[in-house]
């Protein structure tokens, strides 16, 4: 989609006055159009002539562009496909894995936000346009924790400028309330494959999104920095915006469950898609003036990235509703958007703030069952229930699928998820913690609960464990 350039370097920088790459075109208000980046003639030509081995184009459309603004060039233009596009094509079987690598549940949707570099993008740098950042902390109130993930692409040049550092900091309470902050070299791919829908800006990941076929919104629709001819500023145009002043959860959910327009410009993202590995070695060989190997010609493919779920230190509201066994459960960073029911408050025992753990009603937190700095769960949990009176339960969650839980008055249990089930072990000490309030016994044979998060049921087994501590509280 973005044209490579294959170059013999020459002796001078190209356009002493060129402005920042971008895929764009004019500045606003500016007498001329601004000359298209990587396709002018300020790119490409030396005392008049192409200063290139080769420009590799990945669709005709951009060749016929070229025609238009740099016909001196049109002789090195080579149309090679897209390799990143072609990586992302081969990797589509794998997405399940890639969501299970953030830790994706199910039932839940993978929210995946992106920005470009640019004053204008998602997250600005100063342009009036910092969206992304204000808009995070609504996102974790609005969406319920256990039906939507939360993942961040930011454009390397916008970790370089700033800092990895600042942008921890500005971005360290949505990560508290579970933003991850995903790798933007080595794990955007993966991230977008394993998407339910996108939000973002004029940038390629949008772009190679709308041509996967993934729901896309755009949060900042600015086009003053794009070529006004180029399919990415007609997909800009026509994309669905993101009102981000209105109910946000509402319009993630229409697009979701609606039918999401068609890729359409997207669709010029390759002329050859799955070829770019045999089309560029084929033109690479031509330059050498060498034969071209007879094996086929490959791309490496996705890795898998490791895994990362969400580490939500930021305390959860919870809201539970009760009937038998069945124990209907919704958390968010504030009130649950559109829940009712009753109400309690589970916090991290590493939140930020240590004044949240005195009106906790369940405590959590995650570790190795066998971490000698915490003793164990069952030394663990009683160790908080005697520091914080007020607590109810103590949670420690040390797998994806289990927790214990030392709920006050009620004893030691070890929760685990059943056939079908597939949610945080925290929400299963919610639920737990709901029932026995609720009136609930645990029976010494153990009993299930049916938990009810996100319109998904997961049973959930409960078993009662001896406790060998001397002093129970």
């Amino acid at each position: 989609m973005v044209s490579d350039i294959l170059r013999k370097w020459p002796d001078r920088e190209p356009g002493a006055g060129s402005r920042e790459p971008g895929a764009g075109s004019r500045e606003p208000g500016a007498g001329s159009r601004e000359p298209t980046f990587g396709l002018s003639a300020e790119w490409l030509l030396s005392d008049g002539r192409p200063f290139v081995d080769g420009l590799v184009l990945s669709h005709p459309e951009q060749l016929a562009r070229l025609r238009l603004v740099c016909p001196e060039a049109v002789a090195a233009a080579v149309l090679a496909g897209d390799p990143c596009f072609d990586r992302m094509l081969a990797a589509r079987p794998y997405r399940d894995r890639f969501r299970r690598a953030l830790g994706v549940r199910r039932g839940q949707r993978l929210v995946v936000l992106n920005s470009t570099w640019n004053p204008e993008g998602f997250f600005g740098d100063g342009g009036g346009q910092d969206i992304l950042p204000a808009l995070l902390p609504r996102l974790a109130a609005e969406l319920p924790a256990d039906g939507y993930r939360l993942a961040a692409v930011l454009h390397p040049n916008i970790w370089h400028g700033h800092g990895p550092g600042q942008i921890r900091a500005w971005l360290d309470r949505a990560r508290r309330s579970g933003l991850s902050l995903i790798d933007p070299v080595h794990a955007w791919r993966q991230a977008v494959l394993a998407a339910d829908l996108v939000v973002g800006d004029f940038g390629a990941v949008s772009y190679y999104a709308a041509a996967l076929g993934i729901p896309v919104l755009l949060a900042t629709g600015d086009q003053d920095r794009l070529d006004p001819d180029a399919p990415l500023a007609a997909f800009v145009r026509e994309a669905p915006r993101l009102d981000v002043h209105g109910p946000l959860r509402e319009q993630l959910e229409e697009l979701l469950t609606g039918n999401h327009p068609p890729a359409g410009p997207a669709a010029f993202v390759t002329s050859a898609p799955g070829s770019s590995a045999a089309l560029l070695r084929r033109h690479f060989y031509r330059l050498m003036e060498l034969p071209e190997p007879t094996a086929p010609a490959l791309l490496e493919p996705l890795p898998l990235p490791p895994y990362t779920p969400p580490r939500r230190t930021h305390p959860l509201r919870v809201l539970t509703r009760v009937q038998g066994r069945d124990v209907v459960v919704e958390r968010s960073t504030e009130q649950p958007y559109g829940a009712g029911g009753a109400a309690h408050l589970a916090v991290h025992e590493e939140t930020r703030d240590p004044g949240d753990l005195e009106s906790a009603d369940v405590i959590v937190r995650d570790g190795a069952p066998d971490d000698p700095r915490l003793g164990g769960p069952g030394l663990w949990t009683a160790d908080v229930l005697r520091r914080h009176p007020h607590c109810s339960a103590a949670a420690y969650v040390s797998g994806p699928d289990n927790c214990t839980v030392r709920a006050r008055g009620h004893g030691l249990f070890r929760l685990t998820a059943a056939p079908g089930a597939d949610s945080d072990p925290a929400a299963y000490a919610s639920a737990l913690h709901a029932w026995l309030v609720d009136g609930g016994r645990v029976p010494t044979g153990g009993t299930t609960l049916r938990m009810h998060t996100a319109g998904t049921l997961h049973p959930v087994r409960v078993e009662v464990l001896r406790d060998g501590l001397a002093a129970q509280p």
